[in-house]
């Protein structure tokens, strides 16, 4: 059923209403906040926490170890679903974030690989998955708690401050990340420095907990409570009946993946295409970063905004046509504005590898001379073609008009640097402009689709199973396809030896979205969420 908007639409937000949204809002920074310092750590903690040897090899199991959290985020959402709609929305989101902080703590107080061996991994590993499994129940939990207390007229934007939070949350860590390495020397920073973000979290933690100590329950959940009427089963009827199922497989394959592949490109794979492949400073590719963010950050609520009144589909839809069309061409454009003497050299001096040994791993060292030549040529971000040797020859690498046989990486690093290849981006020749407005761009597509999708969300499911029903899908879609994302578009460029082509990824899949999207997806703008 719809409702009408009435003339009160226009009237400006109650403090009580103001206090659901900054309580709803703060917890769900603080957590993606914590799930986020990883993130701008990602290339520190490849150095600490796994063993040296490969530049290439750690940081492809930093990033899986990245990406392990969002792989369980959807038992989570089963598990935490569940409880929300037994017991109630306040105390389940309450449990998410105790254990999420409590999650971030631990990892701050981990010992590296220098000091416990392979027992640093391992555990890094584990608290990541209970990062994970405990933002598997936030982002349903507040999303369906500030809907059920939102206007119907209003429900697009009052819960699209929600998805703010991710973007605040990655800001914040990226802050004080930012701020940790300017009051330290790298060696102090890398010695104990890292360790600040993650106990800064402990502060969050306590005022989050005490806002929402401040909270009552749902209005949708007492009244459900009181009628009797609480499902008793929320997993097999959320998922054992196709009346439902239908709905959670078409978010699955259209919103769900969607954010999932915009998410990952925009807040975290152009973070690592600048630093990892263009070679651009960390601190000014966070500081580009964060220019970004701040610039897209009023455009969530505008799209939560304006699907109030023109529908949340379309909007939706909207973004991953877009990111499907321009994904490629942004990152071309990003290295020539990043660093345009990379793209010089790969134009003028094609690189060629000569061998029969290669193997692809993804993990250990590589043990081949061409595993060597393939591990030295991605961690310089260099693209590559390999051959397969002719009769008589040896393994080696034509570099423009050189020649280098064997992997002998000293003589690699000569020729690339004999045929212009830049060790670092010039940070005089970088187009700071272009480059902040190409990452503007990325992250812009994520406010269209992320903006309404709380919302839509919400309205997509019946009350009683409405917390089990979104969060399995929105978790397997933005945690499997978005969590994931850096890691397999680094691995693909690698296996490819093309710096590109693992970006095919987020294309195939943001085009899969906007078909079972335009296909099967419902307009849900202002439905009756109280059933």
């Amino acid at each position: 059923m719809d409702i009408p908007r009435s003339a009160s639409s226009a009237r400006l937000v109650t403090r009580h209403e103001l206090t659901l949204i900054v309580a709803s809002s703060f917890g769900a920074l603080l957590e993606w906040y914590d799930f986020y310092i990883y993130a701008a750590l990602a290339g520190t903690f490849s150095t600490l926490f796994f063993p040296s040897g490969n530049e290439t090899t750690a940081f492809l199991t930093s990033l899986a170890t990245f990406g392990a959290g969002f792989l369980v985020r959807p038992l989570g959402a089963l598990f935490f679903g569940r409880l929300g709609d037994r017991i109630g929305r306040k105390y389940t989101f309450m449990a998410t974030i105790v254990l999420m902080g409590m999650a971030t703590v631990g990892v701050g107080l981990l010992p590296p690989f220098t000091k416990i061996g392979m027992l640093a991994p391992l555990l890094l590993v584990v608290l990541r998955l209970l990062q994970g499994f405990a933002l598997g129940g936030e982002t349903g939990g507040a999303a369906t708690y500030l809907a059920e207390h939102s206007p119907a007229h209003r429900r697009g934007f009052y819960t699209s401050s929600l998805q703010t939070t991710a973007t605040l949350g990655l800001l914040t860590s990226i802050a004080v990340v930012s701020a940790s390495r300017a009051l330290m020397d790298s060696a102090a920073f890398q010695e104990w420095g890292w360790r600040v973000p993650f106990l800064v979290s402990l502060i969050l933690l306590l005022i989050s907990v005490y806002l929402r100590t401040r909270l009552a329950e749902s209005p949708t959940f007492q009244a459900m409570k009181h009628a009797g009427t609480l499902s008793k089963s929320q997993i097999s009827e959320s998922f054992g009946k196709w009346e439902n199922l239908k709905y959670v497989l078409i978010m699955l394959f259209s919103t769900a993946s969607g954010v999932g592949v915009v998410f990952g490109t925009g807040h975290f794979y152009t973070m690592y295409f600048l630093q990892n492949t263009l070679k651009v400073a960390p601190n000014t590719v966070n500081l580009y970063l964060s220019m970004a963010l701040i610039g897209v950050f009023p455009f969530y609520l505008f799209f939560g905004w304006l699907s109030d009144r023109i529908g949340r589909k379309w909007i939706m839809m909207s973004a991953c046509l877009l990111l499907m069309l321009t994904t490629q061409p942004i990152f071309h454009a990003l290295t020539h504005y990043a660093n345009p003497e990379l793209e010089a050299f790969q134009q003028s001096s094609p690189v060629v590898v000569h061998a029969d040994d290669c193997r692809f791993s993804l993990f250990g060292a590589p043990k081949s001379e061409c595993d060597r030549i393939r591990a030295l040529l991605t961690a310089s971000g260099v693209s590559y073609q390999q051959v397969p040797l002719q009769a008589g020859q040896t393994t080696a690498t034509t570099i423009g008009g050189l020649t280098v046989h064997g992997a002998d990486q000293q003589a690699l690093e000569h020729a690339l640097l004999a045929a212009g290849w830049v060790q670092h981006a010039d940070p005089e020749r970088i187009n700071a402009p272009m480059v902040v407005f190409l990452m503007w761009l990325l992250i812009m597509y994520l406010a269209m689709i992320y903006g309404p999708m709380a919302a839509f969300m919400v309205e997509l499911f019946p009350a009683r199973i409405r917390y089990t029903s979104l969060s399995l899908p929105f978790h397997v879609g933005s945690g499997w396809f978005g969590g994931m994302l850096p890691f397999v578009v680094s691995a693909m460029a690698v296996a490819k030896g093309n710096v590109y082509f693992g970006l095919w990824y987020p294309v195939v899949v943001a085009g899969i979205s906007l078909i079972v999207g335009v296909a099967f997806v419902p307009e849900t703008c202002h439905r009756d969420i109280s059933k």
